[in-house]
């Protein structure tokens, strides 16, 4: 079974799906969306390789309602993530996945890892970030044409705002994740050492 190249694990967060959830971050992007927030993740360089089953370990162990997967691409790492997926399904929790590939285009794939994913997730998000096309209403997400797809029903699209949560870690790291405007982020980080500030908003 193939690693999932890991940029980021944040273990608890109300910020990238409903509810308390664990959100994975994985490294490397082949759409690469002009404007996207996170052009850090578009190479595969930086990334940590991790075992499908390392990740769903700690996933279980955070005791959050499920993972949300983004990017970077989760649909260019399928086939270990399509393993985080069923482990964590199988374990009674629920899968989020972000994609800015288009349903249907991931639908006719002849890609068995592809297929697994899509069947071991419960709310897709799909559709590629469109910086002229600016969604301020819908949570989550940073585009209009950015669709909602309820693939099961154990994870209902309860209406929530948008959140940015701030990590300082012991260092003094500094990481942020959720959503906002390109200029709350900038000004929520004005001042900050740029080595220890970090943007990890949702695609």
């Amino acid at each position: 079974m193939s690693d999932v190249l890991l940029a980021r694990f944040l273990e608890r967060t109300t910020a990238e799906g409903p509810g308390l959830r664990t959100a994975i971050w994985v490294q490397g992007c082949s759409i690469r969306c002009p404007g996207c927030f996170n052009p850090h993740l578009f190479t595969t360089r930086g990334g940590v390789p991790t075992r499908p089953a390392d990740l769903i370990a700690r996933i279980l162990a955070a005791g959050t309602e499920g993972v949300t997967l983004l990017g970077g691409e989760p649909f260019d790492q399928a086939e270990g993530l399509a393993e985080v997926a069923a482990g964590v399904r199988a374990a009674g929790r629920s899968v989020m996945t972000f994609t800015g590939y288009e349903y249907d285009d991931l639908r006719a794939r002849a890609d068995e890892h592809v297929t697994a994913l899509l069947t071991a997730t419960d709310l897709l998000v799909a559709g590629p970030f469109r910086q002229d096309l600016l969604d301020h209403a819908r949570p989550w997400v940073g585009s209009t044409n950015q669709r909602f797809l309820r693939l099961t029903d154990r994870l209902p699209m309860a209406p929530t705002p948008d959140r940015l949560e701030v990590t300082v870690s012991a260092a003094g790291d500094i990481a942020v994740n959720g959503w906002a405007d390109a200029e709350t982020l900038d000004a929520l980080l004005a001042g900050l050492p740029a080595k220890r500030a970090r943007r990890s908003p949702v695609q």
